[in-house]
């Protein structure tokens, strides 16, 4: 490891801390020295917009997980950081996202359940109730969370006489 890969390393944690201990003035300062050093660095940007959403800073936010992204596309946190941050003001973005982060990570279930949220919302029932199941597969205790329209289809463990009927 690099004395500046080191440095850098030592500063994040210190931002981390930081924000653990609510002093998000601290943590902003830390992670923009972060980013003097190391202008890609992925979980500095995150950092600055998790500061910025939780100040109500939108744009500010945005900016900079857009830059996280831009530094790695498939960066999780950042796009499903984003697309809850979206999701009143821009839903066919945040669907983007989600979209997004749901190849990165095709197990995560949450992720699923709100993109399924989205879709029902959108009035596109058949991938809603494709993700709502995805979603219910990956972690049953989610079934209850999945609108009652759509939960007659989504079973946590199928039987071997459901395991056919589902399309």
């Amino acid at each position: 490891m690099t004395r500046k890969t080191a440095d850098t390393s030592k500063l994040l944690q210190t931002a981390l801390q930081q924000q653990q201990q609510q002093d998000s003035g601290g943590a902003a300062l830390t992670y923009k020295r972060v980013l003097e050093m190391d202008p890609h660095n992925r979980l500095a940007w995150y950092g600055l917009g998790l500061i910025a959403q939780q100040n109500g800073k939108t744009l500010d936010a945005r900016a900079a997980y857009d830059k996280a992204l831009k530094i790695d596309p498939s960066f999780m946190s950042a796009l499903f950081s984003e697309a809850m941050m979206l999701k009143s003001s821009d839903p066919d973005r945040t669907m983007e996202l989600l979209k997004r982060a749901v190849v990165a990570e095709p197990e995560a279930a949450t992720i699923r359940m709100q993109l399924g949220l989205l879709l029902a919302e959108k009035g596109r029932t058949d991938e809603a109730g494709n993700e709502f199941r995805r979603a219910v597969a990956a972690n049953p205790s989610l079934r209850s969370q999945v609108p009652e329209d759509f939960r007659d289809s989504v079973s946590p463990s199928p039987t071997s006489s459901q395991a056919g009927s589902i399309r």
